[in-house]
């Protein structure tokens, strides 16, 4: 039971031993269960940003993920097995042993490992990886999986200068080259990072999750424009963009290219494409000739602005009278030019639930969309919305702003061809 979540803890009566379950199961798929049934083996080595990997693990669990953690020496001497062994309920593989590990995980076996993810890789792992050496334990799992067709995740960091150094860049070309992946690093002066926890796992789900979009390129357009009427002063919106950020983040856990156009300030994942802006006009002349196979627009939009005064307006009148012009529907301008898989949203407040999607019908059928998704903003909080998605059929998500991304990406995906 060396390895299991299982731990004994008292005996009930002479005969029977009773286990309680290891509190890494408290957080088992508390953020989501796309990795759910998944072994993934976590290999560490020893670079500092091992001291990042508690967290790392407890990200995988909380996705969802069985992590079976193995560490090389040096790698024990950052970060001691017993906080590896706490964040993933599994006391880490730190050498091999007549129970040959690292093939009852990563050879050809009945119920092998899914990933293997090497994070953080030092240059000498690499290395060594590279040339089919494995006088480690992190490194012989490598060879076994890359022998058993086990998909391969690593993640350097080190100094800059190591990985600046063209046999290594060279080792990496050639792990490139028979399909091992790489997530970072990311340079930040003289060190070579080790990506954010985020990125990291979202390759790893990007990596188990069949990539049904592969190949695809994905737009989506979120936050509250605003339409300028001085040089200074905007009517806007108050769209906070989450439910676009959710929805770029689930298109490239799908294996897509994602490009995400943002206007608001709101944090985005280090590994999505961001482009942010803020003024109707300046999307309006974006989005003419969108390069996408599927383009999505949560984004809360103008449909009215001033027209705008050179200047700034002086701020010692008693009243100022604005007189607004109809803008064009940005999804009107799109369907012009784009002949992919066009996705709307309709805001409404206050109304029924047959008038919201009687409106939210005629949206679609007037911008000719393969799916729109209607919801009243009185019942949207952050994080949290409830929305009707309607298409072929009607379907109610209520729950996580990322439920609903996940919602609309399973509807993207029955159109695609």
């Amino acid at each position: 039971m060396a390895d299991s979540i299982y731990q004994p803890t008292t005996f009930k009566s002479r005969h029977q031993l009773i286990y309680i379950v290891h509190p890494s199961e408290d957080i088992r798929g508390t953020v989501d269960s796309k990795l759910k049934g998944k072994k993934v083996v976590l290999g560490i080595t020893g670079s500092i940003a091992a001291v990042n990997c508690v967290k790392l693990a407890r990200l995988l669990v909380r996705r969802g993920a069985d992590v079976y953690p193995v560490m090389s020496h040096a790698a024990t001497r950052i970060v001691h097995p017993d906080a590896i062994h706490f964040a993933c309920g599994r006391k880490p593989t730190t050498e091999l042993t007549g129970e040959t590990e690292h093939v009852s995980l990563c050879g050809q076996v009945p119920d092998k490992a899914d990933l293997l993810l090497i994070a953080p890789a030092t240059a000498n792992t690499i290395s060594k990886i590279a040339h089919g050496i494995d006088d480690t334990p992190v490194t012989t799992f490598a060879t076994t999986a890359i022998g058993s067709g086990i998909p391969v995740v690593i993640v350097p960091a080190m100094h800059g200068s190591m990985y600046d150094h063209p046999i290594i860049q060279e080792n990496v070309d050639k792990l490139r080259s028979i399909g091992v992946r790489f997530v970072g690093p990311h340079m930040d002066g003289a060190r070579a990072k080790m990506a954010e926890d985020d990125e990291i796992v979202s390759m790893a789900v990007r990596t188990l999750s069949g990539e049904p979009l592969k190949g695809k390129r994905v737009l989506v357009v979120a936050g509250g424009f605003s339409a300028r009427w001085d040089d200074v002063r905007a009517i806007t919106s108050t769209a906070s963009g989450e439910t676009g950020i959710a929805l770029a983040v689930e298109a490239y856990e799908r294996g897509a290219d994602v490009k995400l156009i943002l206007a608001g300030g709101k944090p985005v994942p280090s590994f999505i494409d961001v482009e942010r802006m803020s003024d109707v006009e300046e999307l309006v002349a974006r989005v003419k000739k969108p390069k996408a196979d599927i383009i999505i627009v949560p984004a809360s939009i103008p449909d009215y602005a001033p027209a705008k005064v050179r200047g700034k307006v002086r701020s010692d009148k008693a009243k100022v009278t604005l007189e607004l012009k109809r803008l064009p529907k940005v999804l009107g301008l799109l369907r012009k030019e784009f002949k992919g898989i066009l996705v709307g949203f309709k805001a409404e407040s206050g109304v029924s639930e047959s008038e919201l999607v009687a409106r939210a019908s005629a949206r679609m059928k007037e911008h000719k969309l393969d799916l729109i998704v209607a919801n009243d903003v009185k019942k949207v909080k952050p994080g949290q919305t409830d929305a009707i998605i309607i298409g072929r059929k009607q379907r109610s998500v209520k729950g996580s702003k990322t439920g609903l991304a996940v919602a609309v990406m399973d509807e993207v995906g029955k159109l695609i061809v």
